[in-house]
């Protein structure tokens, strides 16, 4: 009796342990993370100023390759001439277009404004539009299919649940949330493998992606020196250092290297 007893009991232990282990993994895109942190203090909007800059590459750039979509006619049809890969988007006089632009001090201190309107990201010409879309951990994303084919969207996160959803032609937009803050968040399509793009949750509201004039404005800032952080997919990270006085503006130009991505 003692032995089965026992027997009992090892069972129940390892039942237990399996519970909280699911329970671990019950994380999900659709629900931000809880968190107890507070929840800042609003920014004095008579005192606050903005960064502004333009995000550059010296150098000539490189010959941007060329996307095939033959494996699909649909795709195919959508593109009279050819589609050239959108790792180094480079406009007049050697701006860059899809650079993250970012405060990477700890903000903390200030409080978070979620954004009512979502961030959206569109697959239109079995292409992801845009190529980087940033948004506010918690903020919700809508994931639309503007293609008369079905797609399927796969983001590939380290600090995030994982998810892996198709959306037919014609099908309704779908709503996901990023529960917590995480940086280039790469994205594929296991139907059209050259279909990448990538996702930002950031922990505040102190970011911009700059189009194809390479010009960004991060605007609400607290006046005080800080640390500008620049994300481009193909040449990494730079940083640059900006006072921004009280009811003013501070620049941060950057440029990155075209040799340095060899």
């Amino acid at each position: 009796m003692k032995l089965r007893h026992s027997g009992y009991i090892a069972v129940a232990a390892i039942l237990a342990i399996a519970l909280v282990s699911c329970g671990k993994k019950e994380d999900t895109t659709e629900t931000p993370a809880a968190t107890n942190a507070p929840a800042g203090q609003p920014v004095d909007a008579g005192t606050a100023g903005t960064i502004t800059g333009t995000i550059k590459l010296d150098g000539t750039p490189p010959v941007p390759g060329k996307i095939s979509m033959a494996a699909e006619a649909y795709c195919a049809t959508q593109h009279p001439t050819p589609v050239p890969a959108e790792d180094v988007v480079v406009g007049p006089g050697g701006t860059l277009a899809n650079a993250v632009v970012y405060i990477s001090d700890d903000m903390s201190k200030w409080a978070v404004a979620v954004p009512s309107t979502p961030a959206v990201i569109d697959q239109k010409g079995c292409m992801y539009h845009p190529h980087v879309v940033a948004m506010v951990a918690g903020q919700q994303l809508q994931i639309t299919n503007s293609d008369n084919t079905t797609h399927n969207i796969h983001p590939l996160p380290k600090d995030n649940a994982e998810w892996n959803v198709s959306q037919p032609a014609g099908s309704a937009p779908m709503m996901k949330v990023w529960g917590r803050p995480e940086d280039a968040i790469a994205v594929k399509c296991n139907v059209h493998p050259w279909m990448k793009s990538y996702m930002f949750a950031f922990k505040n509201n102190y970011f911009a992606v700059t189009g194809a004039d390479g010009k960004f404005t991060i605007g609400n800032v607290p006046p005080g020196t800080y640390t500008v952080t620049v994300w481009q997919e193909k040449y990494g990270n730079k940083t640059t250092s900006v006072t921004v006085p009280a009811k003013g503006a501070a620049t941060a130009d950057v440029s990155f290297s075209a040799a340095s991505g060899d």
